[in-house]
């Protein structure tokens, strides 16, 4: 699928549930989409986590 078609298919299904089940509920299910995404790119190989702690802790990138 192209980004345009997925960005409009996340933007629906949090549309939907904020309008549905409220402002919680939609914080709930955006957070748990951002985490599904980090956990599908770190099994992909396209995510390393050592490198994003080391960014957050003020290390250097080696590349």
């Amino acid at each position: 699928m192209s980004a345009p078609v997925v960005g409009a298919a996340v933007a629906a299904v949090l549309a939907l549930t904020w309008i549905g089940l409220g402002f919680w509920a939609f914080v709930l299910v955006g957070v748990a989409m951002l985490v599904g995404a980090a956990i599908g790119r770190v099994a992909d190989g396209r995510l390393d986590l050592r490198a994003l702690a080391d960014a957050f802790r003020g290390g250097r990138s080696s590349s």
